[in-house]
């Protein structure tokens, strides 16, 4: 065969035949990433197509099966759906235990409530009790200190104070005689305490009460003395009966009114009385 010289330069780029270079202007060749991938596919195809091809009925056939992932999802959600519902119930009684709570606190409350109003009522019809109490006691005490009565109920005056004659060592009486049978009970004219109880003189048994208006009354000629000093005694109490004892001609009770427990202090005896509402 014949050679068929190419002229040129060797070297020469444009020649024809002629040495190539490399240099900046032009890089070697090299296979494409495109054409690996492809190649790749290739293999693929040639070497495990027909196991996926294989594969396929079987994989289809256990479409039906949850796979591992769904079924700890499902686990997951219905875990969750109980924990939501627990946490739920838990929330609910703790509210109703709340509720329950605050109902008790808010009852006790209103109980405290009643029970002080309740009391304050209580004490303040005590304390109007009390006060009432004390207006009657007082009421009690000032009628008691300021009622009088006679010495011997349902008499009347026989000697009249002042009547003159032998029979007294004054030469006048200085009391009033009351008319009483032996044994008549002699009486307190009113609220007072005794000063003297016994036997004094021409007097015979005799007793002498300071009253409560700071006078003083004695009651003479006794058959019986029924007190003792130091006693208290109201209006109408029994100090002891009618007599004839001492200086006495007949059974009667001699009563005196005087400022002080001295002789010769006397008062008007029927004035006496009746300025303290006795009538007579």
């Amino acid at each position: 065969m014949a050679l068929t010289r190419v002229s040129g330069k060797p070297g020469d780029p444009g020649t024809a035949g002629g040495p190539r270079t490399s240099g900046k202007h032009r890089r070697p060749s090299r296979p494409g990433r495109h054409h690996g991938r492809i190649a790749g596919a290739a293999a693929t195809l040639a070497t495990g197509g027909v196991a996926a091809t294989l594969a396929t009925p079987a994989f289809a056939a256990d479409r039906s099966a949850p796979a591992a992932e769904d079924t700890a999802l499902r686990q997951t959600v219905v875990l969750g759906d109980a924990l939501r519902e627990s946490i739920g119930d838990q929330a609910e009684a703790q509210e109703s235990a709340a509720d329950t709570a605050a109902a008790m606190a808010a009852a006790e409350a209103r109980a405290k409530r009643e029970a002080a109003q309740a009391k304050r009522i209580a004490d303040a019809r005590a304390k109007e009790k009390r006060a009432a109490e004390a207006r009657a006691a007082r009421e009690a005490e000032r009628k008691r200190l300021n009622t009088f009565v006679l010495p011997v109920a349902g008499s009347y005056v026989s000697t009249q104070y002042q009547a003159a004659g032998a029979a007294w060592s004054s030469g006048s009486h200085t009391g009033v005689d009351f008319h009483a049978a032996e044994g008549t009970p002699v009486l307190s004219v009113g609220a007072g305490t005794v000063v003297e109880a016994g036997w004094d003189g021409s007097y015979g048994n005799s007793v002498v009460i300071k009253m409560s208006d700071g006078t003083y009354t004695q009651y003479g000629h006794l058959s019986a003395i029924n007190v003792t000093v130091g006693r208290q005694v109201d209006p109408g109490q029994q100090i002891g009966r009618a007599g004839n004892t001492g200086n006495s001609f007949g059974a009667h009770l001699h009563f005196e009114a005087r400022t002080s427990t001295e002789y010769g202090s006397d008062l008007d005896p029927v004035a006496y009385l009746r300025s303290h509402g006795v009538s007579l």
